[in-house]
C-alpha cells in the first residue's frame, strides 16, 4: 500500500514517530520506517521493544521485518519499558527502536528511536532523514536478509539499574502506581532483587494499554489522587508513579503530598556528586534555582539548558555531567549510557531513604528552598505578541534580567519565571518561583494576568 507523504509528515515529531492507529500509524508504516532506520544509521544489528498497547506487538514486528529486509539482523526484546529498551540498545552496543506512545491515550502509538548506546535520534539527528526515506520509498537494495531472534534482557536491565543503586537500611513501604504501563512489567523486576529491604503495594500493575483507571501521565496532579490515596492508607513510607512507558517518575510523600522533579533532581545531584566530586549536572532552566544552588554548594558545575531529552542528553556528552534533571520528570545519568530512566529515580530515591532515620518530607526538606507553581498552561492565539508584551513590561525593570535560552525568562533575587510557548499546541506554558508562598502566588497571578489579557 502506497504511504500517504502528508501522514508520514505529521507522525515525525521533533524526536519520535507519534499518531494514532491504524489511520496514521500502521504496519506499512513501521516495516517503511524499520528499512529507512537501518540505511540511515548504518546499522548492522537493531534492537527493537514495545509497550503493552494492543497495537505494539504487531507495530514492532513489521518494524523489525523491515529493518531486516535492510540488511541488520534484529532481537526482538518484547514488551520493555522505554529505559529498558536504551538498556538494551547500550547493554548490546546496536542502535533501537521502542513502539510507545508513552503517557498518550490508548489510540495511539509510536516509535521512539536511538543508535548505538541509547544516542537519541531527532529530526537533527537523522530522523528528518528517516522521514524523507519513508516518503520518497529509495531505500537502496540490500547486499543480505537479516535474522530476527528473540532476547530477554529484563532480568540483566534490572541488575544493572540496582548495581547503579543498590537499596539498603531500614525497611521501606513503597506504593507504586504503573498506570497500567510498562513500570508493572519492570518493577516487580527490579523489587523482586531487592528482596527483604523493601514492601511493595502494587496500583494498576496490569498491563493494559485502555487505561482503565488514569491516564498514565503523573505531571497532571488528577493522575496522583489514587497514588495519594493508598500511601495515606497503607501509611507507607513512599509513593512512585510512572508514566505509560516507565521513563519517567514523581514522588508522593509519606504525607500524600505530591514531590516537584525539582526536589528529586537535587537530591539525586547530592548522590551522583558524592561519587564524582567537582563533577557537572545538568538542569533545564524551568527547575527550581535551589538545584544549581546546590550543586555549587557541593563542588559541582551546573549547567543549565533548554527543555527537551535532545538538548539535555547533547549538553552532557558535551560536558561529560554525570546527571542531568528535568521538571517532567525525566532523569538522565552518565552511568546509563546518558539516557533517562524512570525506574533508576525512582531507586535512588528509595536508596537515599533507606539510609535515613526520618521520614520522606523530612529527608526532602533541605532541598525545597522555594515554592513552585508548577507548570500552568494558557491557550493563547498569538503566542509571539503576548510573550513580547510580557517582555516590554519587564524590561528595564531595576534588579530583573532577562534571557531567550527557551521562550522567555525573566529573573529577579526574589523570584522567577519562563514563559514558553507549546511545539505543538497555541498554548503558553508558565512556571513560576518565589522566594516564599506569598511572593510565587503575586508573580504567579501578575503574570497569569498578562498572558490572558494581552489574548483578549
Amino acid at each position: 500500500m502506497a504511504l500517504d507523504p502528508a501522514t508520514i509528515q505529521a507522525v515525525f515529531k521533533a524526536y519520535d514517530v507519534r499518531g494514532t492507529v491504524p489511520d496514521q500509524i500502521d504496519d506499512d508504516l513501521a516495516r517503511a520506517t524499520g528499512r529507512a532506520f537501518v540505511q540511515v544509521v548504518g546499522a548492522t544489528e537493531v534492537v527493537v521493544g514495545y509497550d503493552m498497547r494492543p497495537s505494539s506487538p504487531g507495530l514492532a514486528g513489521a518494524f523489525a521485518d523491515g529493518a531486516s529486509q535492510a540488511g541488520a539482523d534484529v532481537t526482538l526484546i518484547g514488551l520493555a519499558s522505554t529505559d529498558q529498551l536504551y538498556f538494551a540498545s547500550g547493554h548490546l552496543g546496536v542502535p533501537g527502536a521502542m513502539f510507545t506512545a508513552s503517557h498518550n491515550p490508548a489510540q495511539y502509538n509510536g516509535i521512539k528511536m536511538c543508535r548505538a548506546h541509547a544516542q537519541p535520534v531527532g529530526l537533527e539527528t537523522g530522523l528528518a532523514e528517516i522521514r524523507d526515506l519513508v516518503v520518497s520509498g529509495d531505500v537502496a537494495p540490500p547486499t543480505r536478509i537479516g535474522s530476527i531472534t528473540e532476547h530477554d534482557v529484563l532480568e540483566a536491565y534490572a541488575a544493572h539499574l540496582l548495581a547503579l543503586a543498590p537499596v539498603t537500611g531500614r525497611r521501606l513501604k513503597v506504593v507504586a502506581d504503573a498506570g497500567n504501563g510498562m513500570a508493572g512489567y519492570t518493577a516487580p523486576a527490579v523489587f523482586g532483587r531487592i528482596g527483604d529491604a523493601v514492601e511493595l503495594v502494587p496500583l494498576y500493575f496490569e498491563l493494559d494499554g485502555s487505561f482503565p483507571n488514569h491516564e498514565a501521565n503523573p505531571i497532571e496532579p488528577a493522575n496522583l489522587v489514587d497514588l495519594q490515596a493508598k500511601v495515606l492508607e497503607e501509611g507507607a513510607d513512599i509513593g512512585l508513579a510512572f508514566d505509560g512507558d516507565a521513563d519517567r517518575c514523581f514522588l508522593v510523600d509519606e504525607r500524600g503530598r505530591a514531590v516537584s522533579p525539582s526536589t528529586l533532581t537535587a537530591l539525586i545531584a547530592e548522590r551522583e556528586l558524592a561519587k564524582h566530586p567537582g563533577a557537572t549536572v545538568i538542569h533545564n532552566l524551568i527547575t527550581s534555582r535551589a538545584v544549581p544552588e546546590l550543586v555549587r554548594e557541593l563542588g559541582g558545575t551546573p549547567v543549565r539548558t533548554r527543555v527537551g531529552h535532545s538538548f539535555i542528553k547533547a549538553t552532557m556528552a558535551e560536558t561529560d555531567a554525570i546527571f542531568g534533571g528535568e521538571h517532567s520528570g525525566h532523569f538522565y545519568f552518565r552511568d546509563f549510557w546518558r539516557a533517562d530512566s524512570g525506574m533508576l529515580a525512582a531507586l535512588h530515591a528509595l536508596a537515599a531513604l533507606a539510609s535515613y532515620d526520618g521520614t520522606l518530607s523530612e529527608l526532602l526538606a533541605q532541598y525545597e528552598r522555594y515554592p513552585l507553581s508548577g507548570e500552568i498552561n494558557s491557550t493563547v492565539a498569538d503566542q509571539a505578541a503576548v510573550v513580547a508584551a510580557i517582555q516590554a513590561d519587564y524590561s528595564g525593570r531595576d534588579g530583573v534580567t532577562i534571557d531567550h535560552l527557551d521562550g522567555l525568562s525573566v529573573s529577579h533575587a526574589d523570584w522567577q519565571f519562563n514563559v514558553r510557548p507549546s511545539n505543538t499546541e497555541p498554548l503558553l506554558r508558565l512556571n513560576v518561583e518565589g522566594r516564599d508562598e506569598a511572593t510565587m502566588t503575586a508573580m504567579r497571578d501578575t503574570v497569569l494576568a498578562l498572558i490572558r489579557e494581552g489574548d483578549n
